[in-house]
């Protein structure tokens, strides 16, 4: 059946099937049924705070529009470029018992890197903001994704392996499995786990504090599956306070396309803001929180500053200024 399954599939799409859209889109009865039991375990112990359903109608739409766009920009570009990397590979990396490990390994590095790099370069964070601008956590968290990812191109930290010499659908299928993983590290009804457990995997523990705001939180445990890149790193973090979840300068909104678009529309206005081109331009890649010299940040949607932020925020400039609406909160 699994056979006649993929032949279908590639009669269908080609040679080329994104086996990570195809594994994503397979596991969403998974997916749904867990956030069930879920919520159902919450209602039964009265814990129910961390099912906002505005959140939750956000999280699934935000999440839907990224399989889509994944999927197509696979079949229009993504596809056609892991193709081209693999045939100029280095090496031909066997598929078997004795290299499916390692190979996992490798793709684990490269999302450590990717996710990393989603949050101290700014032209990625403002892809990857969307994931942590949710204020609750439980299953549907996972999906809260960006349609930007497409756009921004995340997509060249797992062509490493390919240029190597592991065929990209393999490539694509390790990293659906690190994600379909992932799907179920977004709880809080889950504690911590043995030690053991806790000291090498991705848990629900060691994710929430991914997602916390609070000073000591922020930028840790970006592994996927592992930790053991991020104890290697210097950048893990166990939980030992109660996580308040959100970004430092929070978006006050549920519509899908400020959700999308607030940081990445904020990004272009501050390299458009008058200063030296080389000033403007770090925007782009400097970390998230990164101020010019004589530059306020600035705010198209409303934002708010957590207490966990810096005290000492300059006012934005009046609406006016700009043409467009302002906030006089921070950065985001």
């Amino acid at each position: 059946m699994i056979d006649a399954a993929c032949t279908w599939l590639v009669g269908l799409l080609g040679s080329n099937v994104d086996w990570k859209q195809v594994l994503l889109i397979g596991a969403t009865p998974l997916f749904l049924l867990a956030f069930v039991v879920e919520l159902a375990g919450a209602r039964r112990r009265g814990h129910q705070a961390s099912f906002q359903w505005k959140e939750i109608i956000a999280n699934v739409a935000l999440g839907s529009a990224y399989q889509i766009a994944e999927a197509l920009a696979w079949l229009l570009v993504t596809g056609a470029i892991f193709s081209w990397v693999y045939q100029h590979r280095l090496f031909d990396i066997p598929v078997n018992g004795w290299t499916v490990l390692p190979i996992f390994i490798m793709v684990e590095f490269c999302y450590y890197w990717f996710h990393r790099s989603s949050h101290r370069v700014r032209w990625w964070w403002a892809a990857h903001v969307p994931h942590h601008s949710g204020e609750t956590m439980n299953f549907t968290t996972a999906a809260r994704q960006s349609v930007l990812n497409v756009f921004v191109g995340t997509f060249i930290f797992y062509l490493p392996p390919v240029a190597l010499g592991v065929p990209p659908a393999v490539v694509m299928f390790m990293l659906a499995v690190d994600l379909v993983y992932q799907y179920f590290v977004h709880t809080d009804a889950i504690g911590k786990l043995p030690a053991w457990y806790e000291a090498v995997f991705d848990t629900p523990s060691n994710h929430r504090v991914h997602h916390g705001r609070n000073p000591q939180y922020i930028d840790k445990n970006y592994g996927g599956v592992l930790m053991i890149f991020d104890r290697m790193f210097g950048t893990y973090c166990p939980e030992r306070k109660k996580v308040d979840y959100g970004i430092p300068r929070q978006i006050r909104s549920h519509d899908f396309l400020v959700l999308n678009l607030h940081e990445f529309v904020d990004m272009l206005r501050d390299v458009a803001a008058p200063g030296p081109l080389m000033q403007r331009l770090k925007h782009l890649w400097m970390p998230p929180d990164w101020q010019r010299p004589g530059h306020v940040p600035l705010h198209t949607w409303t934002v708010e500053r957590s207490d966990t932020a810096e005290k000492s925020v300059a006012p934005a400039p009046p609406a006016a200024s700009t043409g467009l609406p302002q906030s006089s909160r921070g950065s985001s």
